[in-house]
């Protein structure tokens, strides 16, 4: 059977890239339509590609060592500092307790997930930080409008703000190694600060003007809340973490002057936070707090798209999802935002994981931005801003789920879908506008 569908692909294909295909599209059909691991199809499909000869063994290994498997290895090490120290929530608590009434405590909410962004690695993570926080605040304030508000407002914006940093999701990483591997270039974190920043910034302030409107009445919002006076008192643990976390940003943003990579520096902080006797916490610890199981779907993610690259399965599958492409040659720019605009912001709706989406749609990203010579990193990134958007149902992602399934009386499927029309036409309209008000005057143009 399976060689009678290889025979059924076009004879202009090689033979590799029939089997780089069989093997993705396998793959995202299992993606898809069962409840396997996602790590487990992906490497079984890298798995596939060597035993049919058409990928060397080590395309497996060598996606293992890359920069970014250590970087986001460093980066869960990081995020389990914060939580293991306390640090996140007690800044959070900090933070909340300034809020006056129930509209103040949105918006400083808000503030604060968009911090999070920037030093905890995954959208769960957040969700994982700011969770018992959520239960704090619903139950004291004891309204049960206000606690479906809250939890819609808190993984809303976790997923909004995602693409402020570089760190946001385990997506941007595979999507950076994509792009190294089409053309040999990348972005650095200072250049993401630069372009995401202020999208998430602006993105998470709109989102939070609809999720008030759309579930709060006037009265609600102007509820008043007790307020405490909590003073921020730092243990050694958490003064250490700061400290190593302000080394390693800075580090981040320097990285052109001292040459040391972006994964060199947030392994070094990794190793630093779990010295014996002086770190926050142990070895172990740490390498518990990494998500194993998304590092090897990252890996055998990296090693699919690879082949698709090398091969050139990505190239047909671009000339056949991006059929419009004849017709763009020439045409504004407008045009083309608009496209990816649209088919990167309605991807989650049929391909549910937010790194699947990476793996299946910045291959061909990559090669429509090099079939129209346009700027391929330009391509991606609003790419990326699009993949990142999955609001419309709960199972677009873990935040959302672990909101809705909180053990408390939350948000109905309908409410997200109703928040997501809003919201989606408005992260639409700004993603162009972004283009011609901002990005392309900061080096991100087409």
């Amino acid at each position: 059977m399976f060689v009678e569908l290889l025979l059924m692909l076009p004879s202009s294909l090689t033979l590799e890239a029939k089997w780089s295909l069989f093997c993705f599209c396998v793959a995202v059909i299992l993606w898809t339509t069962t409840s396997l691991n996602s790590a487990y199809v992906a490497i079984g499909s890298v798995l596939l590609l060597v035993v049919t000869g058409t990928a060397d063994q080590e395309i497996l290994f060598d996606s293992l060592a890359s920069d970014v498997i250590w970087l986001m290895i460093g980066s869960f090490i990081l995020g389990g500092a914060l939580q293991v120290t306390g640090l996140a929530g007690k800044l959070t608590d900090l933070v909340v307790s300034r809020a006056k009434n129930v509209k103040s405590l949105f918006w400083l909410l808000t503030v604060v997930v968009q911090f999070l962004a920037f030093f905890i690695p995954s959208t769960s993570g957040r969700a994982a930080v700011l969770l018992p926080v959520f239960h704090s605040l619903t139950s004291e304030i004891g309204n049960k409008q206000i606690t479906k508000a809250m939890a819609t407002l808190i993984p809303t914006i976790i997923l909004v703000s995602t693409s402020s940093t570089m760190i946001g999701a385990g997506s941007h990483f595979i999507a950076l190694d994509m792009l190294k591997e089409f053309n040999g270039e990348g972005i650095s974190f200072a250049e993401w600060l630069l372009w995401g920043v202020p999208f998430g910034v602006v993105a998470s302030i709109v989102t939070c003007r609809i999720v008030l409107a759309l579930f709060l009445t006037k009265d609600e919002m102007q509820r008043p809340l007790a307020s405490k006076k909590l003073s921020l008192t730092l243990s050694r643990n958490e003064k250490y973490t700061i400290a190593v976390i302000g080394a390693m940003v800075i580090f981040w943003l320097t990285e052109r002057f001292h040459g040391i990579e972006i994964a060199t520096t947030t392994v070094v902080g990794a190793f630093l936070l779990t010295l014996p006797n002086v770190g926050v916490m142990k070895w172990k610890d740490g390498v518990q707090s990494v998500s194993w199981n998304l590092i090897l779907f990252v890996g055998a993610a990296i090693a699919l798209g690879k082949s698709l690259l090398e091969s050139g399965a990505a190239e047909w599958i671009m000339k056949k999802l991006f059929t419009i492409t004849e017709h763009l040659e020439g045409e504004s720019s407008l045009l083309i935002i608009v496209v990816i605009t649209l088919l990167t912001l309605t991807s989650h709706l049929y391909i549910t994981s937010h790194t699947t989406r990476a793996v299946i749609l910045v291959p061909p990203l990559l090669y429509f931005a090099s079939s129209l010579d346009l700027n391929e990193v330009t391509i991606l990134f609003l790419g990326i801003v699009g993949m990142n958007y999955c609001l419309t149902f709960p199972v677009s992602s873990k935040a959302l789920l672990m909101f809705q399934e909180s053990g408390k009386e939350t948000f109905l499927p309908k409410d997200l879908l109703r928040l997501s029309l809003y919201a989606g036409a408005a992260h639409a309209i700004l993603m162009i506008v972004f283009y011609y008000a901002y990005w392309q005057w900061v080096g991100l143009s087409i």
